[in-house]
């Protein structure tokens, strides 16, 4: 995702004093309301993304639960 990425326009709804406090801190820091819309959809994408645990990590922990289960349940305690 970057800045030279097709633009592309939706209608949504808001809570007001949502609405108001961004359109507050676009003022505040000299910048447009979108350009605080595509910082805060790339901080949910990111934040989703890395809360997700990538699947050769699972299957990597998933092979180790026999061997090690012994020990997974002493670090537990």
């Amino acid at each position: 995702m970057t800045n030279k990425s097709a633009r592309q326009k939706f209608a949504t709804q808001v809570d007001a004093e949502l609405l108001d406090a961004v359109k507050g801190i676009a003022k505040d820091e000299g910048r447009q309301v979108q350009s605080l819309v595509d910082e805060a959809f790339a901080d949910l994408v990111e934040k989703r993304r890395l809360a997700k645990p990538r699947q050769q990590v699972m299957a990597a922990y998933r092979a180790s639960l026999g061997p090690y289960s012994g020990l997974y349940k002493k670090l537990a305690e």
